[in-house]
């Protein structure tokens, strides 16, 4: 894991060594480890190091093959690398180290952009191939690790953040207000490949780029994503298709647990998170007998407040598998200071106040260890969202099944009839403080509409997941820290997707395959859980209480009221009614006033 930045000239002037070290420094967080550069006539590659496989000075970037035509600056981890490793020394190939950077320089000489195909892992990296005169760029199939890129006066930048970029003087310095309105009215962010910045984009998941002297060529997809339409299971039993995925599950956290440094688990007490804390123990007891509890240390987020805390399922893990259990318990005392460097590791405005949890998380972990492995993905693919149940409905409708219809119906009244109340409730409050907005964006992206399977696809590679990575890549890399996701392991996402609709929802039950193949494996309070926190925070409460004062004092300010994007009397009024209990929260209040603390630190400040 590492922080990537690098400069093409295309035509017009050299490169510029000093560009380069202020886009390295500012990676500094995503590699403490070591740095390096690498200006060659038309290319410049800076690297970040943090250091997981071959902690040694051979595994330094940038890194070159034997003859010095291929260069490279990579983040990422490919898990499989040991395994490519023997194949490609069978092949012929001679290592110097024991990197799986080097691994990837080998592949693409060997097999050159269809080497993709065989990684199993994380990835956004350059390779320059002198040769040919180009850069090849690429990102993993689901976009887990970040590549920006800019074009300006003849050169082609790119890295790991925004930041980066931005220390061009000419980058990034306008606002994309299409962008910009897709997050204010629908929470919309990383669903395409243009950024809030005028100019800035992200290289898409499961897509390559080549730039050459011609110029930067279109994004190409090497991987996509289709879910199986079928809504009922007929060749395989329950049985065999739980087995099937609890082996490829076993398989994959047995690949992401590979690291010269100590690994950690996020535990949040859901089916998830709980999973994986599981089946860590199970594969450390079984490579290391004896010796399992030892090695695995997990890391929450806990609440004084009992309608937010999950202590009680964190504590149930725990102690059935009896890890080394690290709480943290995020609040309001340094909030404001700690939201001023949140904003900064993110470089885009955020949604969710969810995300200060993970933050303070990671924060913890980053005491003891330097990976960590977490569930992302897991809710995408398994349909583990309550909205998923209403077009799991419309899909059996349409294709005639109305009396699995009506078990499926009473199952969701059984198990969510209160999360359907309140979120009519939120649907109303929504599309009112929409109307706060004022700049129009594109049309919203349709999430939850036609069939299940339509709508997981939706969430996994546009709407959700990718802004979940986001997250999930920053809030680690602000404290060093490596995050890696076993439920995103490529063939678990193929073998998931394969599945007809009813291994993922039946009888109103989510996750269906995931609580079958757990039964035995983790305590029932824990895999028959209905309700979905993840790691949560006391958002609406904060916002009405402790937060209330700063709050006031920014709808209040010259800057807010200035702003071209929002009604900025009516969205004071609306916060008061919340407050006094008039009105019901939702997530465009705090939407908007992260958006008017980023403009103050991203916008105002380069003013």
């Amino acid at each position: 894991m590492c922080g990537i930045a690098g400069q093409v000239i295309i035509h017009g002037d050299k490169i510029d060594p000093d560009l380069l070290h202020r886009m390295s420094t500012s990676l500094a967080h995503r590699g403490p480890d070591g740095d390096g550069i690498y200006v060659n006539d038309r290319i410049g590659l800076a690297h970040r190091r943090l250091a997981i496989i071959d902690l040694s000075d051979t595994g330094r970037q940038p890194m070159s093959n034997p003859d010095e035509t291929i260069w490279i600056v990579y983040n990422g981890e490919i898990y499989n690398y040991k395994e490519l490793r023997e194949e490609l020394q069978d092949l012929g190939h001679t290592f110097r180290s024991e990197s799986d950077t080097e691994v990837i320089l080998h592949a693409y000489e060997e097999w050159g952009a269809a080497c993709l195909s065989r990684f199993n892992g994380m990835w956004a990296f350059a390779l320059w191939d002198s040769r040919r005169g180009e850069l090849f760029c690429a990102r993993d199939r689901l976009g887990i690790k970040p590549f920006y890129y800019s074009a300006i006066d003849g050169s082609f930048l790119f890295a790991s953040e925004i930041k980066a970029l931005r220390e061009h003087p000419g980058v990034g310095r306008e606002i994309n207000e299409t962008r910009l309105s897709d997050f204010l009215a629908w929470a919309l962010a990383d669903h395409t490949d243009e950024t809030f910045f005028e100019g800035i984009f992200q290289l898409l998941p499961g897509h390559t780029m080549t730039v050459t002297g011609e110029g930067v060529g279109e994004q190409i997809p090497y991987w996509e994503i289709a879910m199986n339409p079928a809504l009922r299971t007929t060749e395989k039993s329950d049985e065999e298709h739980a087995e099937e995925f609890l082996a490829l599950m076993t398989d994959a956290v047995r690949l992401h647990l590979r690291s010269d440094v100590p690994v950690g688990t996020c535990l949040s007490g859901g089916l998830d998170s709980s999973t994986l804390t599981a089946l860590i123990n199970r594969v450390l007891r079984s490579d290391n007998p004896g010796k399992g509890n030892e090695l695995q240390n997990t890391f929450s987020a806990c609440f004084s407040d009992k309608r937010f805390d999950e202590s009680e399922y964190i504590d149930i893990i725990a102690e059935d598998t009896q890890v080394r259990s690290h709480p943290t318990y995020p609040g309001t005392e340094t909030i404001w200071e700690d939201l001023d460097h949140l904003l900064t590791c993110n470089d885009e405005p955020f949604a969710s106040l969810t995300i200060y949890s993970q933050y303070c998380v990671m924060r913890e972990a980053s005491k003891r260890v330097k990976v960590v492995l977490d569930g992302q993905g897991a809710d995408e693919l398994l349909g583990g969202y309550i909205a998923y149940h209403i077009p799991h409905l419309r899909g059996l409708i349409r294709a005639g099944h109305p009396v699995t219809t009506l078990k499926e119906l009473i199952g969701i009244l059984r198990h969510h009839r209160s999360f359907f109340w309140y979120a009519l409730h939120q649907v109303i409050a929504r599309r009112r403080r929409r109307g706060l907005i004022r700049i129009a964006g594109a049309d919203p992206l349709p999430r939850y509409q036609g069939t299940l399977g339509e709508a997981l696809e939706v969430d996994l590679t546009r709407a959700n997941l990718p802004y979940m990575l986001h997250w999930e890549d920053r809030t680690s890399m602000a404290f060093s820290i490596e995050s890696r996701v076993p439920f995103l392991d490529f063939r678990v996402v193929e073998y998931l997707a394969s599945l007809p609709e009813d291994q993922k929802i039946r009888g109103g039950i989510t996750k269906y395959i995931l609580r079958k193949a757990t039964k035995g494996l983790l305590p029932e309070a824990i895999r028959c859980r209905m309700d979905k926190r993840g790691f949560s925070t006391p958002e609406e409460v904060w916002m009405r209480e402790a937060m209330q004062p700063e709050i006031q004092k920014i709808l209040a300010s010259p800057s807010f009221r200035s702003r071209p994007y929002w009604n900025a009397d009516e969205v004071l009024a609306s916060y008061r009614d919340f407050v006094e209990g008039h009105s019901s929260y939702s997530g465009e209040l705090w939407r908007i006033i992260c958006t008017e603390l980023w403009l103050r630190q991203c916008i105002d400040r380069d003013a």
